[in-house]
């Protein structure tokens, strides 16, 4: 692996895994919606109880959980602990 493309944008703090991490989260959002409309469409012809409801339910909790990776969660790096370190002393 590339150190430097790992490194952290002095401007941003984001890193290309960052970015990466960013595009597949768009990328499952897209495959979300697509898929689960086709789905929609499929119940929507053929009628009865919306069984869709059931895919839709289970990915969208995958989908939070992966926007929660995303957006949320990150791992301690080594300028957060310098910054703590700074703070404390």
């Amino acid at each position: 692996m590339d150190t430097m493309s790992d490194s952290p944008d002095v401007t941003t703090g984001a890193t290309d895994a960052d970015q990466e991490a960013k595009r597949d989260f768009t990328s499952h959002v897209v495959d979300y919606v697509a898929i689960n409309a086709f789905l929609i469409g499929v119940w929507a012809l053929s009628g009865g109880y919306f069984w869709p409801a059931w895919v839709i339910a289970v990915w969208g909790a995958g989908l939070a959980v992966h926007a929660w990776q995303t957006f949320v969660h990150r791992p301690i790096t080594e300028l957060d602990v310098d910054a703590d370190l700074s703070r404390h002393h």
